[in-house]
């Protein structure tokens, strides 16, 4: 059968098992050289030791096997191309748009100043500090919180006395003191403007104005 397999593959321009080295190019078989295989295998059997069924439904199980793979590639490939082209037709439509997304950090421009919001436990009062690059407080503002829920605070970008600071990046931190004297640390959410959009592998980034990048999947909200 070793002549016969040697004949066969030479039929279809394939390198055998016994010439040496051969192009990887020319290894590589498709579904029409698969059939034709196949045929040219049942043409030169041996008519005395034909080819069993159990070994012939192997043969087809294992293209079947082979080209399902290749099919399933191919829509996998398909499908990641697609949501890849989704996700920046969504990212763009941001450009230009403010965004609320969780951060430390404000960002003051020339002019004009900076907002965001937290999430109060309950009654009480929260306080926003703000600092500058250097570490130094530059502004306190208190918000009262009537209960449990969303509060905005709002800086014009001045310090305590009303001078106007240089545009910059700034951190914000944020403490909840309800009417029993507890103080909680809450995690800050500021709105920033989006200038581009990312295609990183593993998602898309939103390009902030003073502030990086941002996941999309980190957006609150969109105004």
């Amino acid at each position: 059968m070793s002549s016969i397999a040697s004949d066969v593959y030479a039929s279809l321009g394939l390198a055998g098992a016994n010439t040496g080295k051969a192009d990887k190019k020319d290894e590589s078989m498709g579904q029409a050289d698969f059939l034709r295989l196949m045929t040219e295998q049942l043409k030169h059997q041996d008519p005395l030791k034909p080819m069993e069924n159990s070994a012939f439904l192997g043969q087809l199980a294992q293209f079947s096997t082979v080209q399902g793979i290749q099919d399933l590639n191919s829509a996998v490939g398909g499908f990641a191309s697609a949501q890849t082209a989704e996700q920046i037709m969504r990212g763009a439509t941001l450009v230009g748009r403010d965004v609320l997304v969780p951060s430390g950090s404000l960002a003051l421009g020339e002019d004009g100043g900076a907002s965001g919001v937290v999430a109060a436990p309950g009654p009480g009062t929260v306080v926003f500090e703000i600092t500058d690059a250097n570490g130094q407080p530059v502004r306190q503002i208190s918000v009262p919180a009537g209960k449990a829920g969303e509060v905005a605070f709002a800086w014009d970008g001045n310090d305590a006395a009303g001078n106007r600071l240089p545009p910059g990046r700034y951190a914000v931190a944020a403490k909840h003191g309800d009417p029993a004297g507890n103080v909680t640390a809450l995690d800050s959410y500021v709105q920033a403007r989006v200038e581009s959009v990312t295609v990183g592998s593993d998602g898309l980034y939103l390009d902030l104005r003073g502030l990086g990048t941002a996941p999309i999947d980190h957006v609150l909200r969109i105004s």
